[in-house]
């Protein structure tokens, strides 16, 4: 009797690499999306759509992560290796897609979180500055007066 080779939408040694395929396009396919809408109508709708974007890469490497345990379980020793090489796509396409966020947050002039501590200390400084300033103005004016209620930090550092 002649072997039958396995019809493609059932080998499991097919099916696995196809579904992450599939998902990382999806994934993509999404992103770019997110940075048109971003571009067209500005930041609110851009924020809006990288918090869905986040919920969707979370479900798809949900998604992928179940459907790799299933091909795990099917494929043992042959599944290892693809999963090696299906993980390292997979941190490739997320360091792309964190990369376009990124430039598409600086084009629309969001502030990344360094910049906004770096300006939160600049106003304690400054700040500072002003207090000295005004209490030897005061030592000037032979005015005694009580210091300023210190402000709360509203940021940590």
């Amino acid at each position: 009797m002649p072997r039958v080779p396995p019809d493609d939408d059932t080998d499991p040694a097919r099916e696995f690499p196809r579904m992450a395929r599939e998902s990382a396009q999806q994934i993509w396919l999404a992103g770019l999306g997110a940075f048109a809408k971003a571009q067209a109508e500005g930041g609110r709708v851009f924020e809006a759509l990288v918090r869905e974007g986040m919920a969707l890469q979370r479900k798809t490497q949900d998604t992928a992560q179940e459907h790799w345990g299933e091909a795990a379980q099917r494929m043992g020793q042959m599944a290892s290796g693809l999963g090696e090489r299906a993980a390292g796509q997979w941190d490739r396409l997320e360091g792309i897609f964190e990369e376009r966020v990124s430039k598409a947050l600086q084009r629309l002039g969001v502030p990344t979180a360094q910049e906004v501590q770096a300006l939160h200390e600049r106003i304690d400084a400054l700040t500072q500055e002003l207090q000295a300033l005004q209490e030897r103005q005061a030592d000037r004016d032979g005015v005694t007066t009580a210091p300023p209620p210190s402000r709360p930090s509203t940021h940590e550092g």
